[in-house]
Formats: structure tokens, C-alpha cells, sequence
């Protein structure tokens, strides 16, 4: 494309991923200061002192502000699609807190993920996350704000109910028939770990995608990396690079998200693994997606 990228997507990455050494504040300041970036996307603050001190740097910022509850779910294990009412509400609880926060910090919405799941009670655990994702829904409406739910994999890492693309869809059509603030997010570095191709995906959920990671994955068992650990572009025996970047952005281009009223947010979910160094990966990323970006056909 000759065109910037910047006309169609506002170019993101996720603070906690890019910068996992460094702190919370400081990350946020040298992503803030990088003029690459037209998006940030943070998640919960350590304290009420840090939380302020954020604030003040992203409302300095210009950019466009998303909130990740991925966190407050995956590390204290907490399910929002639990059997257990209790357990359900204490994931349903932390969200509402997310939703609070993100507010807070000028972001308008926030992002989670499915819990964990087991075959024999899919229906059951189906029917406990729309009661979830609907009270968050209306809760954020309130607030006029957005409500998304980022597909994972089914049976790799993660194992999260939702899931592959169909049952996205799914989830997606059920969600839209009560809620109009309710999308899907949906990540290139997950494709692998669901057996899918960005043609699939995109096409499979277009109705209900309103925001986009892109990253790598190993899928190879018993190789390093393996399964949703977002390693660097290049590294071994993983899957995507720039043709695969190329490809998704193709897709989303034949799909009709080259939208220059209301660009989405396209965000780089890459991190350092071992000691790898966090600003090398990141110019990694952007010289990726700048190279995949040149690659598209006008």
C-alpha cells in the first residue's frame, strides 16, 4: 500500500506484553513518546498512586486508550464461564472493577476472555458466559462504553471455551441479539493455535470484530515458545511472518476494515522471550508489520 497504514488502523500494542521488565509506568511513558503508536493498550494498575501517575501520561498522550482484563482473569485463575455461581461472580466482580478502571484511565471499553471449559459441560458453561458478558454489557453501556471478548484457543494453551471462529460466531450473533456494545477481538497469533486461516477467521466473524491483535506462535510440540506465548517475528519454528501478516491484512482490506472515518485498532501482541531485549523485539514488530503493510496491493 502507498498510503500510510496510520489512515486506515490506529497502531497499537499492548503495554504488559511489549515491556513485561520493565514497569508499569515507565513502559507506558516510552510507548506515549514513540509518535509509531496511535493506540495503547493497559491493563490493571498496581495501586491507587500508580493509577494516577497513568492517568496523567495517557491523558498527555493523544492516543487512543484500550484496557486488557485478560490479566485479572488468567492470573488468579478466575473463570467467567464457571459452573460454580460463586466462582463466576468473583470473575464477573474483577470485570466490573475493569470496567471502573478503564473509565478511569479514558479508555472506552475493556477486553477478557473465555474461561477454561470441559466437553461434557460446554452448553452449560456457554450459557454461564453470555449471563457474564451480558451483565458487563450492561453495565458498560451505562457508561457508553464497549464490551469485547478476545478468541483464544479451544484445546492448545489457553483452552478457552471461545474458542474456534464458528463458535465465535456464535457467541457473537447471541451477544448482538441483546447487546449493540458487545464485539469480538481477534488476534493473527491465535490463528494457528485454532487450526484456522485469517481468510476463515476474518470472514467467519466479520459481523462482530471491532478490534485486532496480530503476533507469532509456535505450534510445533516439544519446540520452544509453543502454544499463546507471542514470541518475536523470526523466531524458530514458529508461524507467522511477514507473508502471514501480509495475508491477514489482504484479507481485512477485502473485507471492508480499511476504514479511514473509524479505524480500528490494530495492535502488535509480541514479547521478549528469555533474554531477549523488549525494545529490539518491539522495532522487530514494527519493521514486520511495515514490510507486511508494503506488500498489500493498492
Amino acid at each position: 500500500m502507498k498510503e500510510s497504514i496510520h489512515n486506515y488502523f490506529q497502531i497499537g500494542t499492548v503495554q504488559w506484553m511489549s515491556f513485561p521488565k520493565t514497569g508499569t509506568v515507565e513502559s507506558i511513558r516510552r510507548i506515549a513518546a514513540d509518535d509509531y503508536f496511535d493506540a495503547i493498550e493497559v491493563t490493571k494498575c498496581a495501586d491507587k498512586e500508580e493509577r494516577e501517575i497513568v492517568r496523567r501520561l495517557l491523558a498527555q498522550s493523544h492516543m487512543k486508550i484500550c484496557y486488557g482484563a485478560q490479566p485479572r482473569l488468567l492470573g488468579p485463575g478466575l473463570n467467567p464461564n464457571a459452573l460454580d455461581e460463586e466462582d463466576r461472580l468473583a470473575a464477573e466482580k474483577t470485570l466490573l472493577e475493569a470496567i471502573d478502571e478503564a473509565e478511569y484511565l479514558g479508555a472506552g471499553g475493556i477486553a477478557f476472555l473465555a474461561g477454561k471449559w470441559q466437553e461434557e459441560t460446554r452448553d452449560q458453561a456457554y450459557a454461564q458466559l453470555l449471563k457474564t458478558t451480558r451483565n458487563l454489557c450492561d453495565y458498560a453501556g451505562k457508561k457508553g462504553m464497549l464490551v469485547e471478548l478476545e478468541v483464544f484457543d479451544f484445546d492448545m494453551d489457553k483452552a478457552a471455551l471461545i474458542g474456534p471462529a464458528p463458535y465465535a460466531a456464535r457467541f457473537g450473533a447471541d451477544m448482538r441479539m441483546t447487546h449493540s456494545n458487545f464485539g469480538l477481538l481477534v488476534d493473527l497469533s491465535h490463528f494457528p493455535t485454532t487450526y484456522e486461516t485469517a481468510r476463515f477467521v476474518i470472514r467467519t466473524l466479520r459481523p462482530y470484530i471491532t478490534h485486532l491483535h496480530f503476533g507469532n506462535a509456535v505450534v510445533k510440540e516439544g519446540c520452544q515458545a509453543y502454544g499463546d506465548k507471542h514470541p518475536r517475528f523470526g523466531f524458530p519454528e514458529s508461524a507467522n511472518d511477514v507473508e502471514e501478516l501480509t495475508d491477514y491484512l489482504t484479507v481485512l482490506k477485502e473485507e471492508g476494515f480499511f476504514d479511514e472515518r473509524n479505524p480500528l485498532v490494530l495492535s502488535m501482541e509480541v514479547t521478549p522471550f528469555g533474554e531477549e531485549e523488549e525494545e529490539l523485539i518491539l522495532a522487530n514488530t514494527k519493521r514486520v508489520l511495515n514490510r507486511a503493510w508494503a506488500q498489500v496491493k493498492d
